[in-house]
């Protein structure tokens, strides 16, 4: 029983999930013909992906994987949440729970790729080595931020939406899963006439965003939290349908002048019945999300490395803010919070923003 039903009283909807151990007991059972199967290469949609789909959503939704031969002796499970990064701690969790079993090997997130074996086609485009480039795009008042534009030879307006889904999957296969969903900030896709600075090739993106990664990290090692209290502000507006808006956020955190070291946002978002109060909650909901959030802001706390933003309710949505050092423990927090309140819509969106721009609308920082 989790927290909020000791809180509330409520009955969880009955639907049959596993545990990691759970799972990899069944895969137990299944590994040799699996094993087979992969081998063989044939029916393995039929024999292993249709048989493997429906017991990893009994865990958590998200998961995907790919399958192969790493040698004719060894077979490569790859759990992939396809870069969503609210899910890339799940495929952690699942692979680390993951028992010794010979001629298996079990991988979480698509690995990096020796540059030399990507290549990507699509709509008769090809991505290789040799034709992508990138280079930094300097941003006024925020130095931190990584926004890349890479360079496609072959770019045209007819090809621009295929390329950017090429050199994407490329970027995927090249950096690794975790690297390219957590590295970059921004990035474009441009062709060579557009370009405004000085091509590098793509082979030393990597090393590009090792160096990046190493400054950033000694350049806010020591940032300390303000140490003064907490100074919240209620802020009122009317939104353009007309209906009200209320926030509450934290001023004190808003004028804080090391926030790229809490680079990871997330929101929570909560749709409820509004409709006879001005689109604010019944007394009901809000007293059992207040509960919600009161239990949030106890658990991701500043020791742990996670600042509290605020709030802000209106036309029956309430979202709640966070910003973090780390997605992993957001991501597990509130996916907890999510499936323990079914009586709600609940959505979470996380996300990086090194310098808070997402909350320069309330204008107090």
């Amino acid at each position: 029983m989790g927290l909020f039903d000791k809180l509330l009283g409520k009955k969880q909807p009955e639907k049959e999930t596993r545990t990691y151990n759970e799972f990899w007991d069944w895969f137990l059972t299944k590994e040799k013909t699996f094993f087979e199967v992969v081998k063989g290469r044939e029916h393995i949609e039929e024999q292993f992906f249709d048989v493997m789909s429906p017991e990893l959503r009994k865990i958590n939704d998200g998961y995907y994987f790919l399958a192969g031969m790493c040698d004719e002796n060894t077979a490569e499970l790859i759990i992939t949440v396809e870069g969503d990064v609210k899910k890339i701690i799940f495929a952690e969790e699942l692979i680390a729970a993951a028992p010794k079993i010979d001629h298996w090997k079990f991988t979480a997130l698509k690995p990096e790729t020796n540059i030399e074996n990507v290549g990507v086609r699509m709509n008769d485009c090809e991505f290789t080595k040799n034709n992508i480039y990138f280079y930094s795009n300097d941003i006024d008042g925020y130095p931190d931020e990584i926004d890349l534009a890479f360079v496609y030879e072959n770019l045209t307006e007819e090809n621009r939406e295929s390329a950017t889904t090429g050199i994407c999957i490329f970027l995927d296969n090249f950096l690794g899963e975790l690297n390219f969903a957590t590295q970059i900030d921004t990035f474009s896709i441009i062709g060579k006439n557009e370009a405004e600075q000085e091509l590098i090739p793509i082979e030393k993106l990597r090393e590009f965003l090792l160096w990046r990664e190493r400054e950033f990290t000694e350049k806010y090692k020591d940032s300390q939290i303000l140490e003064n209290e907490d100074q919240f502000s209620l802020l009122e507006a009317t939104l353009e349908n007309g209906m009200p808006l209320m926030a509450t956020v934290n001023a004190s955190l808003l004028k804080y002048d090391a926030k790229a070291s809490y680079p990871w946002i997330s929101v929570l978002k909560f749709s409820y019945d509004g409709s006879r109060n001005d689109g604010f909650p019944e007394e009901k909901d809000y007293n059992t999300m207040n509960i919600i959030e009161d239990y949030a802001v106890e658990v991701l706390t500043p020791k742990d490395g996670h600042l509290y933003i605020g709030r802000e309710t209106a036309d029956s949505c309430k979202s709640i803010y966070f910003a973090s050092k780390d997605f992993r423990q957001p991501s597990k927090v509130f996916d907890q919070i999510i499936k323990e309140n079914p009586q709600y819509k609940i959505s979470l969106e996380i996300y990086k923003d090194k310098y808070w721009q997402s909350f320069e609308h309330y204008n107090v920082n």
